[in-house]
């Protein structure tokens, strides 16, 4: 699926750690067949040098969406999460929670910072595909997205 407003893929940043699940994460897309860009970066600080376009990440693309785990190294997932809903220039990007975490404090904190959903990872590696598939019809078919800055 493309951006409906002229036809480029729709560039999301993938925050995650854990192998396995971007591995996960990157077959469903592959398997949606969808034309998305999935930038994967595998902690907190690296999150936010790619939003700020620093170090290595200089010259990243502004994501139209964010995929964010909470249990992350360095910096933590509700940091990053506080940092890019307070920054004016990164506040209106979609930011979806995607973690193993279930606990009521995880998921009120995470709207209290603004987020825009809030899903649990299952641990069945056929279920996890199977929201990311859902994740994906919503967001990329059913949704409208917010041009980005570079747009």
């Amino acid at each position: 699926m493309t951006d409906r407003r002229n036809g480029d893929p729709i560039d999301i940043l993938l925050v995650e750690d854990n192998p396995g699940d971007v591995r996960l994460t990157q077959e469903a897309f592959r398997q949606a067949s969808l034309a998305n860009e999935l930038d994967v970066v595998r902690d907190g600080e690296a999150a936010l040098d790619y939003l700020y376009q620093r170090d290595e990440h200089e010259g990243a693309p502004v994501p139209s969406l964010i995929l964010l785990d909470l249990n992350l190294p360095k910096v933590d997932g509700m940091d990053v999460l506080e940092t890019i809903k307070a920054e004016p220039e990164l506040r209106r990007i979609p930011v979806v929670v995607l973690t193993g975490s279930d606990a009521e404090e995880d998921v009120v904190e995470s709207y209290e910072n603004y987020v825009n959903a809030y899903l649990t990872k299952p641990i069945d590696p056929d279920e996890f595909v199977d929201l990311v598939r859902s994740f994906e019809n919503f967001w990329f078919q059913l949704v409208e997205l917010p041009p980005t800055a570079s747009q």
